[in-house]
């Protein structure tokens, strides 16, 4: 692992949500900036931390300048039991003290090609920039059992490399469209949090944590920050064979 790349593990699920919420209210404490833009992550790992942050910090006064946006989401309506967006809407920001100006949500329910213009374009406008690229505060990920994170799948190693902000992918056993955020852009944040748990997925992080280079064909494997840091939240089933 590199000097910007941090590993913590942790018991649980639990603890590990426990741990990323402090991590977050410390970072939105000790930032002096009149904004802060966070790029969410749909699963059940973000979901016990956004239950923590609701929980715990639900009138946190840096909520007020908090944006946030999502690193991918499923082409379904916002009400949908798939939707990204409303687990978020239902597990934290119906819970806290945010504007609702400052959610910027991928519109699922769009056609796709169009919203991934759309959605680019108001990343474009909002975000700070540093070079060629919009600049996320923090970027939450996770990692499906095939290696994939945000919608990068195996099959699309060429959205680790993209020259666009957002594209459209598919789900390589539904065929289920998603729109999601591309490498380079989530490589340029300046933190990324990438929370893994489950013993199903124990044999990916040993082939990332040991052997980087045999592990290429993983989409998770590219996301190494260019000038901010990454940092791994594990809980100890998902670190079990390191």
């Amino acid at each position: 692992m590199g000097m910007n790349i941090e590993v913590n593990i942790t018991d649980s699920p639990e603890k590990l949500a426990k741990r990323v919420a402090k991590a977050i209210r410390r970072m939105l404490q000790d930032s002096g900036q009149s904004r802060f833009d966070i790029a969410l992550s749909g699963g059940s790992t973000p979901a016990i931390l956004f239950d923590r942050l609701a929980g715990k910090f639900p009138d946190l006064p840096e909520w007020q300048r908090v944006h946030l946006w999502w690193g991918d989401e499923r082409c379904v309506e916002p009400g949908s039991e798939e939707s990204n967006y409303r687990m978020a809407y239902d597990r934290l920001i119906s819970r806290v003290t945010i504007p609702l100006e400052n959610i910027h949500r991928i519109k699922g329910e769009d056609d796709p090609e169009s919203e991934v213009l759309r959605y680019e374009s108001e990343i474009w406008t909002c975000l700070n920039h540093r070079g060629d690229w919009p600049v996320f505060d923090l970027v939450l990920l996770g990692m499906g059992d095939d290696g994939h994170t945000a919608s990068i799948f195996p099959d699309r190693p060429d959205l680790t490399k993209s020259d666009r902000i957002c594209a459209v992918a598919l789900h390589p056993r539904t065929g289920q469209k998603r729109i999601t955020l591309t490498g380079q852009v989530i490589n340029n944040a300046n933190q990324i949090f990438i929370m893994v748990t489950g013993s199903g997925k124990a044999d990916r992080i040993s082939e990332i944590m040991n052997n980087l280079e045999q592990a290429a064909d993983l989409p998770v494997s590219h996301i190494v920050p260019l000038h901010g840091k990454l940092t791994w939240y594990l809980d100890a089933e998902a670190a079990g064979k390191i």
